[in-house]
């Protein structure tokens, strides 16, 4: 049996990119929210927090679910 290491290697780098960009994009929802609970104790507006908080989600869950379309497929 013979390892490509080279592929073994990209695979690693691939998962390791996507991995801290979902992490990032999850992060930055959750700083949405949080802006936006902020925003709201201090009496304002905060639409466009939830808006991007919601949009960082839906990229998450869009990602999470391709990545399971890939896996099955």
């Amino acid at each position: 049996m013979k390892i490509d290491w080279e592929a073994l290697g990209s695979v690693f780098g691939v998962s390791l990119v996507v991995t801290v960009a979902l992490v990032a994009l999850f992060t930055l929802g959750i700083v949405g929210l949080s802006r936006q609970e902020r925003a709201t104790a201090q009496g304002g507006s905060a639409a466009l927090a939830v808006t991007g908080a919601y949009a960082c989600f839906a990229a998450c869950a869009a990602a999470v679910t391709y990545g399971i379309y890939l896996i099955v497929a």
